[in-house]
């Protein structure tokens, strides 16, 4: 395994040798972390969390405790994802091929979730691929995402809608001046929506 020194690895954890973990990063007990996984620096991967062969994590991403990431996902830095998630990767899942024989990884053909910088994920949600979420948007805990997310978009429910924006600090935004801008309460940052689309406003 390409590990550098500062990785925490508890004994119970089941890592593989073709996995490369970053410096600083933590993965704990009875955590799977399958062959040609690439993980950034200062991650977490919390107990019982599966992190499937290839998936690709950048820095300081956090996989919380039972988390289910599957191949081929694709997590920028800074991504969250809580409690119990699962990332699927099978359109049209099937335990077995038309003649009754037991499908194998031949027969079928794996596809993503692909999530942008800064991303929350709430516990217990699904992402069903293929999907894209985002840059710093967030997805309520429990939805089912069944489709792509804009950036800064909160969303919820079954299927997931968005029902408002968020920004950097993932505390909802208010409406501004007018129907199309923006304020985050936390930082003071202003927004342009535009065709459904959010832009930050340079400073």
């Amino acid at each position: 395994m390409a590990s550098p020194a500062g990785v925490r690895i508890v004994d119970s954890a089941d890592v593989s040798p073709e996995a490369t973990i970053g410096s600083g990063s933590s993965i704990w007990h009875l955590a799977q972390v399958r062959e040609g996984v690439s993980m950034g620096e200062n991650c977490i991967v919390g107990r019982g969390a599966y992190v499937g062969t290839g998936v690709v994590m950048g820095d300081n991403c956090k996989v919380q405790n039972y988390a289910l990431v599957y191949e081929p996902a694709k997590l920028a830095d800074g991504v969250f994802i809580g409690p119990a998630v699962v990332l699927t990767n099978d359109t049209y899942p099937r335990a077995i091929n038309e003649d009754g024989s037991l499908k194998s990884a031949h027969d079928w053909e794996p596809v993503g979730v692909t999530i942008g910088r800064g991303a929350a994920i709430g516990a217990r949600a699904t992402c069903v691929a293929p999907v894209t979420i985002g840059a710093w948007a967030t997805v309520a805990a429990g939805a089912v995402v069944v489709k792509d997310v804009p950036a800064y978009a909160l969303v919820a429910g079954v299927p997931a809608r968005r029902i408002g924006w968020v920004g950097e600090s993932g505390v909802p935004l208010t409406a501004g001046d007018d129907d199309n801008t923006w304020v985050c309460p936390s930082t003071g940052a202003r927004f342009v929506e535009t065709d459904g689309i959010l832009i930050k406003e340079s400073v």
